[in-house]
């Protein structure tokens, strides 16, 4: 009886603590994934206006493999082509987000994590970057907004991988 007794009990604490995790995830943390879910969706249907919404007009943007630091505004101007050619069908781009670590309270956040984009060029060749990346996010007006954007360097499929899908 003990013998079944203890591994009956670790299953059922085990879904104790996943229904508790579940119904008590971070309102924060939702609020942020909703975020990235919008900027993936600007990138993917090529919403210039959309994505612009979540970076701060004061934004910045640093390359660690450039060793460069601009405002983000600069980088939106240079982006905006590659908008305008989702948009219209010319490529087709994607971005997706794992995170290894998120840090924040109700009005500050601290992101890190891998992201990759993929894109389709009108040579029709795929392309794929995974990139190490830092974000600092603030919320303005209920809405989280990009404060700056850290992309770090190169990430690698394995380390990708490694990050679990939903974290």
């Amino acid at each position: 009886m003990k013998r079944i007794f203890i591994p009956l009990f670790l299953a059922l604490l085990s879904v104790t603590n996943l229904m508790v995790a579940e119904e008590s995830k971070d309102p924060r943390i939702t609020g942020l994934d909703t975020f990235w879910t919008e900027v993936s969706r600007s990138v993917h249907e090529g919403d210039f206006e959309a994505y612009s919404a979540t970076c701060h007009p004061e934004g910045v943007l640093v390359s660690g493999s450039k060793k460069t630091s601009s405002p983000l505004s600069v980088a939106l101007a240079r982006w905006k082509k590659e908008f305008t050619a989702t948009k219209s069908g010319e490529m087709k781009a994607s971005v997706e987000f794992r995170f290894s670590q998120r840090l924040g309270d109700e009005t500050t956040a601290h992101e890190t994590g891998i992201f990759l984009y993929s894109s389709t060029g009108p040579d029709g060749k795929p392309k794929q970057e995974y990139i190490h990346f830092e974000v600092l996010l603030v919320k303005k007006d209920g809405h989280w907004m990009t404060l700056m954007e850290y992309q770090k360097s190169q990430a690698s499929l394995k380390e990708w991988e490694a990050l679990s899908q939903g974290s």
